[in-house]
């Protein structure tokens, strides 16, 4: 039994010393992406889920999708940014590609939405977006 617990506390001690904790630099950073355009219902019904479908630009080979960042700016105002991560010290293939991808919305409230689609910054650095308005059926 006493055997047991050294090698045991052996096999651990290895485990942990073969950890290199200190490596922890990141290789990525989050990028914003150019949303081209997007599809939603010409309606909404109260309490119910719907699944809008947006399609953005992949600038390059070394940025991957992670998803939307949806912010809500007023009680029925939506601001939609895709998020992209671009891995960096990494030969990119300049390859630019449409992708599109989905989330769900839940309609809460009875007035009209506005869904404000982020397309990139103007020369002052201003975000972009277009608007889609969809109406709650009563």
């Amino acid at each position: 039994m006493k055997q047991l617990r050294v090698w045991i506390g052996l096999i651990l001690l290895l485990g942990l010393s073969a950890c290199n904790l200190e490596d922890d630099q990141v290789n990525y950073h989050f990028v914003p992406l150019q949303i081209t355009s997007a599809e939603l219902p010409e309606s909404f019904d109260l309490n119910e889920t719907y699944e809008v479908s947006v399609t953005f630009i992949r600038p390059n080979t070394c940025v991957f999708f992670e998803g939307f960042d949806i912010r809500k700016a007023d009680t029925t105002v939506r601001n939609v940014v895709a998020i992209g991560s671009e891995l960096e010290d990494q030969e990119c293939a300049q390859v630019v590609e449409e992708v599109t991808a989905t989330f769900n919305f839940l309609c809460l409230y009875s007035q009209p939405y506005v869904f404000r689609f982020w397309t990139g910054e103007d020369e002052n650095g201003v975000s972009e977006y277009f608007e889609i308005t969809v109406p709650v059926n009563p």
